[in-house]
């Protein structure tokens, strides 16, 4: 009988384990408003927060507000409770402030019985998400032009909170310290608490960082979180949340060192801001979605001005109709609700068409662009020809040649082949007697591609050995691959051309003798390698980077296109010095460095988060749409050499060429932050807004858009493309179509004459052509577009609003006609 139990038990204990194997991390979405949006209704229970026609901070600290978020939790852990056996299942959060809802690890099964389940609306799979400066100040004319109207730098961003949901943060890096600045005194509106580091007991927190805590239990249920590597605090263990923070509210004035020497001051956007950290992604495997929605509410609940999401969807979650709904931008259109800006990373899947991961009206959705800085240097050869190439060091002796000696000709033992030796990332394999005062000679493979190799690994190669410098000759990567330069403490380069790579590797091959079995019996080879610390400033700048993510916008998962206009907005992301974390592991060539060198639109969307605190700043009132507004209106559309923006676009080849740049490549424009802290008018929008863009979308089932806004729909809006954002586009454009406006002027009363111009496919009209506006006042205009010819392309066009007083308002305008 015994034996009977004990086999009982063993099955009992196996089925668990495989219901546990096989359990996954399902958001569940329930029935009953979030307290952003609560208006009463349930017993005991006073209306909490905002009336829903008004978007402004809920008071978190009030009674109300605490009370009814803990009914919701209960409400949550009462339903969990009633259909599943204790320890069958695990909750990982409770959402109260932002949808109201939680995130729970169970089976398949389990979750189809809450999909049955009372009160409950959505059940989705968790899916992942992945992350997505000395110089860029100056080029965005901030010292001059933006600070001194704040204060200064020394109160550029006071008293704003930026919120970013990331990597975490190195604390101790010098673009946070506290003891550089006049001392940060306290900020009762922010409620954010501080993580205390479990191996030193020290805060993070110090004043410049205000808040500082991690969201990491969905990515433990999921069996992903190692806490060794991870860091279970806000610590950063990849670098690149230490990064962003430092682009949007770095300290001022920081001295990038790295080997020796200087590369410039550091500065972030608004270096008076506060940084409140939110950590939910991690080295290894990125983050959670639902880690990331905690992370996103606790930051409204605590109360920051900010948010800078440099973070976005591995791919697509088809689990609602349309783009524009999930679990993760339902949580962002209530945080905008609760006021805060949020700008996103578009992604960096350029230059490719509908590779946006950022397709939402209420997020400010951020392009990179190539600033004006480009490193270049140059290798001379023996026999005097002069190969271009990147290397961000130091040069040889000025006026001396040295020997080249390739890897692969200096190896200690031909068995050590399998260890790809050209790859020079193990000293221990090669000749240090033949090396040593000599430029060693590697090759660049595909291994430096996929970071198993790094340059940082080349140069401590040739340094151990005695090197006076070393060279790397592109092998067999890909056309169209993008290098960027590395910091070297040696004279170092890149030959990035593979024809000028074959160029050097012939006249080393026929430089060098050998005997009958291949062996070398003498270099003879000779090479200089020239200065590489300064950039050359370019004027044809900025353009549109390579990897940006571009338009058109889709509205749903068939990937057909949304009449809203994105990206939003471009802003530097090409080659970005900022802060790194010595424990950060993201990118091979700066482990172990305080400050990397990087790209992407991760870095993009903190320029203008920090951009949007300064226009916060001295605008304290506005929406987040009309700080968006203030940006997108002001925008560049010329480059620095005053032509047409250009984006970078692959060719035939796969190899880099210039094209003219669209809105599908850079939204509005590229960002100018002087203008934008005085836009003169502004297209400002609320919550209400954003609910009529949805209802009136094609294809978005209304009952999906109340489960997730619990909200009715409103269909006076007519059209998706009246929506009162600062940009206009028809994806379907029959006949005529006449869309509206409405701009308030936040400046003194003036006088605008309306401009339009278009691509002859499609006809415009605006009316009135001319208006004047009162202090504060609000006016509607329409405009009128019609099909003059089907091409099978989208028109571009541009609305110009030229002011009396001076202020100059601009919004893109894209049609696609059609005949029917």
């Amino acid at each position: 009988m015994k034996m009977v139990v004990f086999n009982w038990l063993v099955q009992l204990s196996l089925l668990a384990l495989l219901a546990t194997l096989k359990a996954e991390i399902y958001i569940v979405t329930m029935e009953g408003d979030p307290v952003i949006s609560y208006r009463g209704g349930v017993p005991g229970f006073e209306a909490t927060a905002v009336d829903s026609d008004e978007d402004e901070k809920i008071d978190t600290t009030s009674q109300l507000v605490t009370s009814y978020a803990e009914h919701l939790e209960q409400t949550h852990d009462m339903l969990l409770g009633s259909l599943f056996e204790h320890g069958s299942y695990k909750k990982v959060y409770s959402y109260r402030h932002l949808i109201n809802g939680f995130a729970v690890h169970v089976s398949p099964e389990q979750a189809e019985t809450l999909r049955r389940a009372s009160g409950v609306k959505f059940v989705e799979r968790d899916w992942k998400v992945r992350r997505l400066t000395t110089h860029t100040p100056q080029f965005l004319g901030l010292p001059t032009g933006v600070w001194p109207t704040g204060g200064g730098f020394d109160r550029a961003g006071e008293d704003i909170v930026i919120g970013f949901v990331d990597s975490g943060i190195f604390p101790h890096h010098p673009s946070f310290a506290s003891h550089l600045s006049d001392p940060y005194g306290p900020l009762p509106k922010y409620r954010g608490k501080c993580e205390v580091d479990p191996d030193t007991k020290r805060k993070f927190c110090n004043g410049k960082i205000i808040g500082a805590q991690h969201f990491a239990e969905a990515a433990i249920a999921a069996g992903a979180f190692n806490p060794s590597i991870d860091f279970a605090s806000p610590l950063d263990g990849d670098g690149h949340g230490s990064h962003t923070a430092a682009i949007a509210a770095g300290n001022n004035g920081i001295p990038v060192r790295m080997h020796g020497y200087e590369f410039g001051k550091a500065s972030g956007m608004a270096p008076r801001a506060r940084i409140a950290v939110y950590k939910a992604l991690y080295r290894l495997f990125g983050g959670f979605v639902a880690d990331v929605v905690a992370a996103i509410d606790q930051a409204v609940h605590d109360g920051v001005d900010m948010l800078s999401l440099s973070v976005g969807p591995n791919s697509p979650q088809a689990t609602t109709k349309t783009t524009f709904l999930n679990p993760f931008d339902a949580t962002l259109l209530a945080a905008v609700k609760a006021g805060v800006f949020v700008a996103q990373a578009a992604g960096n899947g350029g230059p490719f068409p509908k590779t946006l991961i950022s397709y939402s009206p209420w997020i400010t959705s951020v392009a990179a662009a190539i600033d004006d800085r480009r490193y270049k240097n140059h290798l001379t050869l023996g026999n005097g020809k002069i190969l271009a190439g990147l290397g961000l060091s130091p040069s040889t002796h000025p006026n001396g040649t040295y020997t080249l000696v390739s890897a692969n000709d200096v190896l200690l033992d031909s068995s050590v082949m399998k260890y790809s030796p050209s790859d020079c990332q193990r000293p221990e394999v090669l000749n240090k007697n033949l090396v040593e005062g000599n430029i060693l000679l590697c090759g660049y493979s595909f291994n430096f591609v996929v970071g198993t190799a790094s340059i940082k690994k080349v140069s401590e190669t040739a340094k151990s050995l005695g090197a006076v410098g070393f060279v790397l000759a592109v092998e067999n990567v890909s056309p169209g691959t993008k290098f960027d330069p590395v910091p070297s403490a040696i004279p170092g380069i890149l030959i990035t051309d593979v024809k000028k790579s074959m160029d050097l590797i012939d006249y080393y091959n026929i430089s060098t003798p050998r005997d009958w079995t291949g062996r070398v019996t003498k270099f003879n080879g000779k090479g200089s390698i020239g200065d590489g610390l300064m950039p050359i400033l370019h004027k044809s700048a900025p353009q549109v980077a390579l990897f940006s993510a571009r338009g058109p916008n889709i509205r749903d998962f068939s990937f057909q296109d949304a009449d809203l206009l994105k990206p939003d907005i471009l802003a530097p992301g090409s080659l970005i010095w900022a802060a790194w974390s010595p424990n950060g592991t993201d990118e091979a060539n700066y482990v172990g460095e305080g400050f990397a060198m990087i790209s992407g639109t991760s870095m993009a969307a903190p320029h203008i988060t920090g951009i949007a605190a300064l226009v916060k700043q001295k605008h304290p009132h506005w929406s987040p749409a009309a700080i968006k507004s203030a940006l997108m209106t002001t925008s560049a559309k010329l480059d620095r050499a005053g032509r047409p923006l250009q984006a970078q676009q692959y060719s035939d080849t796969e190899s880099l060429k210039l094209v003219t740049a669209t809105p599908f490549d850079y939204g509005s424009g590229h960002v100018n932050p002087r203008a934008a802290l005085d836009p003169g008018l502004i297209f400002d929008a609320g919550y209400e807004d954003y609910l009529g863009f949805l209802c009136t979308t094609p294809g978005v089932d209304v009952h999906e858009i109340r489960n997730y806004t619990n909200r009715p729909c409103n269909f006076t809006m007519g059209h998706p493309s009246n929506f009162n954002t600062p940009s206009i586009t028809l994806s379907h454009l029959v006949k005529t179509q006449t869309v509206t406006r409405t701009v308030t002027n936040v400046a003194e009363e003036e006088t605008y004459v309306i401009s339009t111009r278009m691509q002859p496919a499609v006809k415009i009209e605006v009316n009135p052509s001319a208006m004047t506006l009162k202090a504060g006042a609000s006016r509607k205009f329409s405009v009128s577009l019609t099909v003059r010819s089907v091409t099978g392309t989208y028109s571009f066009g541009e609305i110009f609003m030229k002011g009396s007083r001076g202020h100059k308002v601009k919004i893109p305008v894209v049609a696609m006609g059609y005949w029917r």
